[in-house]
């Protein structure tokens, strides 16, 4: 299993950016996909997760503003991030586990600075 992950940034507050992970190895229309993110000096916190069928759960913080989403097809996973805050700076991984392997990917760094 290999997950990359690209489309992290600089930005200014209240910004967008679309995060994306490309996924092999594995099936992953029947996969579900997690995103993490870990900020300078702080533990991997979790994002999101998406199954297969699209279904999606978000922390709390991230909930209004952030969306998981997925092309099968592409064996692609997405996080689209909108109103991006300085809080929200962090580096941002996808992860997934099988057969109670996990999975991570090396990370896409994203800063939100004025």
């Amino acid at each position: 299993v290999q997950l990359v992950e690209s489309g992290g940034n600089t930005v200014q507050p209240g910004e967008s950016l679309n995060l994306s992970c490309a996924a092999s190895g594995l099936v992953f229309s029947e996969t579900v996909m997690w995103w993490y993110r870990q900020a300078p000096g702080k533990g991997r916190e979790f994002v999101s997760e998406i199954w297969g069928d699209g279904w999606t759960n978000y922390t709390s913080i991230v909930k209004d503003r952030f969306t998981a989403s997925r092309n099968n097809a592409k064996n692609t996973l997405y996080l689209q991030m909108n109103n991006l805050r300085p809080d929200d700076t962090a580096t941002y991984y996808c992860h997934t586990h099988l057969r109670g392997q996990k999975y991570w990917g090396q990370g896409t760094q994203v800063t939100v600075s004025s």
